[in-house]
């Protein structure tokens, strides 16, 4: 077999080893434009675990790496004058030019052809070669050439940043915060080698422009960052290497391969340096790419069994990297926090580190965090914290939550979720116990699921209703089990389906309409959420006052059936949702255009149902913070609307995104509406509800300790696991309260399997 590498890099380079390696008589050249001596940047990191798969993969080249390389275990975050330190976290740092030096050496005694100083304009020579790498890093070349195939799509961020070096060695990974008159400066240092670390100066582009400082003035920029950073130096010089002012590319590609030709590392898929991936993810596409050449004889069935492997923990990591760097450009936004919730907000910003695994590493830096929220709970609830020596200390998800007059024993919420069994609006038997088996299971706040304020407000014939006096019945007898028994809260969410209604009941057809026993629907403006859907009835002023009207009396039933909270439904493209997205909102009139007069008959409705409530009881209201579609809401618009939702005694915000038109295409994820969440938090400075894809008690005591939210909402996990909470405490080792009759598990230890 006959492979040519266009690019000497880790990627190109790692290949060429594990190649021959795995199969001694394949021609292996690697045609690298650059001088052997020749690198650019300065250290690369490697985290433990991927050591690990390195070792795995060719053991010579990995005793060589450990030789050279500076291992640490801490991250310092330095911060309003405090140095928060988290340790147990395992590092390594290397020179770049180490790391090829390495490689380079390892494939000349394997025997694989290096050529330098070789510029490739054009690959076609080369393609009568089995397979051909397009190893040529970010801006790749070939993929270029071929982008009708590989279809990349390149993502510039808005930071400026520049990588530096530094004769001053730290001891661990370490962030400095610097605010000046021009802006805040994010600083990026690790130690990669002897007295030399990689130093690297992150900014807005705004605070660049303010400083005066110019991409390509390596000069300028190393006088500008040595008297800004004079104190985190120590008298120590800044290093220059090709030091430009960049702004970070995440690249990626449809396809990674074409015919013989295949896309490796950066040319395939980038990630920010702020989750230090780069060299990462290319060494192990090589491992991946020569794996697959060895299980599969034919070269289009091994490529194509690369991208099939590779592509998930690639473009997971992607997603973590996304994260990351989303934080970096928003640090501004944290810089009120405290200090240590500022440092754990850092170390888990990826959505990857959780709360559980800082435990692990590091308990006693735990041990703070928990205590210190245990204690801002505590001012908030009203509630004493455990004071004494020794008392445990409860995990962020089993401290107390106060809005107005409710208060929360736990941050834990089922989330409401429809069940379509209701008869004509009535809940019955299976209400009960789908919410009454949950707040048994030990959650904090229970809500119902979309409970509509008409017949013809409902989505299917199954719906759950509150427009009727029999309905308040069926309500009343499952809130008072849940008071009765329980130490959970129940609340109620309202809606109005809108042009999602009429619709068979999901198992049957989701969204489908009704073939017959349909009923007139309404929405903001008359578009039909499918094609063949039932155009809705543009609502005029009467339609408003009516639907107004039956929300505040349903506003009254839910005060009779005695609810903690009520929550909106502005979300999901119901009826009020069709009025805040510009996408089914097309009214010429003053409920539409601008956001504000998009959200003025929702704000009329809540309004409305603010007076109708007592004043002691809390409302919520559900918003889709972006539509996942060209031309919709995004997560700036979703800040206007929960600002405008704070100034009309909106008490919590719970923050969900998309289903708003059909075409949505979602960015799912781990944890993926938590950043919307997060935001708004600290914009408006609202309380929020968390919500989409948290399935872990390790996301949800991290999403509440880092002050994503204040609330973390759960769907599919209840639907699984009823105790789901109370399965959740025993894995902390938390005792919860049970119910009288339930008292002899207090010192029972279940064994799972």
């Amino acid at each position: 077999m006959r492979i040519v590498s266009i690019g000497g890099g880790p990627a190109g380079l790692y290949f060429g080893i594990l190649m021959k390696k795995a199969d001694p008589s394949a021609e292996v050249t690697i045609l690298e434009r650059n001088r052997s001596s020749d690198t650019f940047g300065f250290g690369v990191v490697f985290s433990d675990a991927t050591l690990e798969n390195l070792r795995a993969a060719d053991p010579e080249s990995f005793g060589e790496i450990t030789r050279r390389f500076h291992h640490w275990d801490d991250i310092d975050v330095h911060y309003e004058g405090e140095l928060l330190r988290s340790t147990g976290h395992g590092f390594c740092g290397l020179s770049r030019k180490t790391l090829l030096d390495v490689l380079g050496a390892r494939c000349e005694k394997l025997g694989v052809d290096v050529r330098y100083e070789v510029e490739v304009d054009d690959e076609a020579p080369y393609r009568d070669a089995d397979l051909v790498l397009a190893a040529d890093g970010v801006n790749s070349a070939i993929r270029e050439r071929h982008a009708d195939h590989f279809r990349p799509t390149t993502d510039i961020r808005p930071n400026k940043f520049v990588w530096l070096g530094t004769t001053r060695p730290f001891p661990a990974f370490t962030f400095y915060f610097k605010e000046t008159e021009h802006g805040l400066w994010r600083i990026h240092c690790y130690q990669y080698e002897k007295d030399a670390s990689t130093f690297i100066v992150e900014t807005t582009d705004e605070a660049f422009r303010r400083a005066g400082l110019a991409e390509e003035d390596e000069e300028a920029t190393i006088a500008f960052c040595e008297d800004l950073c004079r104190d985190e130096l120590d008298g120590h010089r800044l290093l220059k290497n090709r030091s430009l002012w960049r702004n970070f590319p995440t690249i990626r590609n449809e396809h990674w391969s074409w015919e013989n030709l295949v896309l490796m590392g950066d040319a395939a898929h980038t990630a920010h340096f702020s989750v230090g991936s780069g060299t990462k993810l290319a060494m192990e596409d090589a491992i991946t790419l020569v794996e697959a050449l060895g299980q599969n004889g034919d070269v289009a069935a091994a490529v194509r069994r690369y991208e099939e492997v590779r592509r998930p923990a690639v473009e997971s990591l992607q997603r973590a990297a996304q994260a990351s760097l989303q934080w970096f450009e928003s640090t501004e936004r944290y810089m009120r926090s405290e200090p240590i919730q500022f440092g754990f907000n850092l170390l888990t910003r990826s959505l990857r580190i959780t709360h559980e695994d800082l435990k692990i590493r590091d308990p006693r830096y735990i041990e703070s965090v928990d205590g210190w929220f245990a204690a801002r709970a505590a001012g908030q609830s009203g509630l004493p914290v455990p004071a004494r020596a020794g008392e445990p200390v409860p995990p962020p998800m089993f401290t107390p939550f106060r809005l107005r007059d409710l208060l929360l024993t736990n941050r834990v919420v089922v989330s409401a979720m429809c069940q379509y069994l209701a008869e004509n609006g009535t809940p019955n038997d299976w209400h009960f116990v789908h919410l009454g088996s949950r707040a048994v299971g030990g959650a904090g706040l229970v809500f119902t699921e979309m409970t509509d304020v008409s017949a013809e407000a409902r989505i299917t014939p199954g719906c759950a209703g509150i427009y009727a006096p029999e309905h308040v019945a069926g309500w009343k007898r499952t809130v008072d089990f849940v008071h009765e028994y329980t130490e959970a809260k129940i609340g109620l969410q309202l809606a109005h389906a809108g042009r999602k209604g009429s619709t068979k009941l999901p198992w049957a057809g989701i969204d489908e309409p009704l073939e017959e026993g349909g009923w007139p629907i309404l929405a903001a403006s008359p578009i039909p959420w499918f094609s063949h859907s039932p155009i809705p009835k543009e609502m005029d002023r009467a339609d408003m006052d009516t639907v107004r009207d039956d929300f505040v009396l349903s506003t009254e039933l839910a005060e009779a059936a005695g609810f903690d909270i009520l929550e909106l439904h502005f979300a999901h493209g119901y009826l009020l949702s069709s009025f805040i997205s510009p996408l089914t909102n097309e009214r010429t009139d003053e409920y539409g255009g601008s956001l504000e007069n998009r959200m003025r008959f929702p704000l009329e409705v809540l309004d409305a149902v603010r007076a109708a409530w007592p004043e002691r009881k809390p409302i919520s209201v559900r918003i889709s913070a972006v539509d996942w579609a060209p031309a919709g809401m995004d997560a700036g618009d979703a800040v206007d609307v929960a600002r405008l939702l704070k100034e009309h005694q909106c008490d919590i915000v719970d923050v969900s995104a998309g289903q708003t038109v059909p075409y949505a295409k979602p960015a799912y994820g781990r944890q993926f509406q938590t950043p919307f969440s997060d935001r708004i938090r600290q914009e408006v400075d609202i309380p929020t509800i968390a919500v989409g894809n948290i399935s872990s008690f390790m996301d949800v005591n991290t999403i509440l300790a880092a002050g994503r939210a204040d609330l973390c909402a759960l769907a599919r996990a209840h639907l699984w696991d009823p105790y789901w909470i109370r399965h959740a405490a025993h894995e902390q080792g938390w005792k919860l309260p049970w119910p009288d009759p339930y008292s002899v598990l207090e010192n029972y230890t279940p064994r799972f399997k």
